[in-house]
């Protein structure tokens, strides 16, 4: 049985940020999440994809931001459980039991879910044989790019992600961008600079196309694609790459007793917290008038959330703010030398 003042389901960006900001107020973390690795779909399904819209970093990728999260926490010496997910949650007293996959128990008297968009996985494609290429040739996310440079790729999908890979991949790999409709739902910024990298020869479009088959034995070798009219076309390609979207999948978390709102959690914008006292949520899970789906916004989330989080874990001690630039609490936890 582990005590603590806060477990934080989800070892994502925002989840990792909330660590960070439980600990310069006192309060221990420990995190659990059902992937593997640290870093959740920013690792998981755009590792090397460039992220433009967090604050004072022009550009980074999701290993790096993943990266220096890790860095910042340091200090706190957080305990993570990965591969690994919470089954149960229960009242026990003025505190909650947590109940892993693992057969774990947390005691604690503050759950923060910054669990995403709950389990996810990616829509597939329909096509006979699929699953035996997969990852032998067909992929629902880039791990490493690294991995198609130089080869012959076929990336299937209209959305962002398509398009930036599109675009990122090109510079590597000889490219063909597949689509079903003949405009692109993705940044309109995106669908310009990959029609223009088609105009100067750096990749091919193909649409309104959808995938009509694979063929090779051990590996791929070519598809063959359809468009509307039946017209079906032959590729000889190294890889296929599909973007069509996750699947969510909320999981345990739906019999928690909390109120859903199409797979998402209502919160109250004063501190985050659902409708059951304890349990906070931030990031994409949470839902409220105005929310924007925004690494920065979760950011601010976990602050109020965490600072709420410590009038809960200690009721009888006052919570008084204070500035990490002046707060000599704060840098003693953080682990700042007299004259840094």
């Amino acid at each position: 049985m582990i005590k603590t003042d806060a477990v934080v389901v989800g070892a994502g960006p925002v989840g990792l940020f909330v660590v960070h900001q439980l600990g310069i107020i006192g309060l221990k973390a420990e995190i659990i999440d059902n992937l593997d690795k640290i870093g959740g779909q920013c690792i998981e399904l755009y590792p090397d994809k460039p992220i433009y819209d967090i604050p004072a970093i022009p550009e980074c990728t999701g290993e790096g931001l993943t990266k220096n999260l890790l860095e910042q926490i340091k200090p706190f010496k957080p305990n993570f459980h990965l591969n690994e997910r919470v089954e149960a949650v229960s009242q026990n007293k003025n505190e909650w039991k947590v109940e892993t996959s693992k057969k774990k128990i947390f005691i604690t008297p503050n759950i923060i879910i910054a669990g995403g968009v709950g389990s996810f996985e990616p829509r597939k494609f329909f096509v006979k044989n699929v699953e035996k290429f997969e990852n032998n040739g067909v992929f629902y996310s880039v791990k490493n790019k690294n991995d198609f440079k130089n080869k012959k790729v076929c990336i299937f999908g209209g959305g962002d992600s398509a398009l930036d890979w599109a675009i990122e991949l090109s510079k590597i790999s000889d490219v063909i961008l597949v689509h079903r409709r003949n405009e692109f739902r993705g940044a309109e910024h995106s669908a310009e600079i990959v029609k223009k990298l088609e105009k100067e020869g750096k990749l091919k479009i193909k649409t309104p196309f959808q995938i009509n088959s694979i063929e090779g034995e051990k590996k791929v070798n070519a598809i063959t694609i359809k468009n509307e009219d039946g017209k079906i076309e032959k590729i000889k390609t190294d890889c296929v790459l599909g973007f069509f979207g996750l699947i969510m999948k909320l999981g345990p978390i739906a019999e928690w007793g909390l109120n859903l709102e199409k797979k998402t959690i209502p919160v109250n914008t004063e501190n985050f917290q659902t409708n059951k006292e304890g349990i906070f949520a931030i990031g994409d899970i949470c839902t409220y008038p105005g929310k924007l789906k925004l690494i920065l916004s979760g950011f601010h989330e976990g602050a109020l959330a965490a600072r709420a989080c410590f009038k809960i874990a200690k009721p009888n001690v006052a919570y008084r703010f204070e500035y990490t630039t002046t707060s000599k609490s704060i840098q003693e936890r953080l682990g700042v030398k007299k004259g840094d």
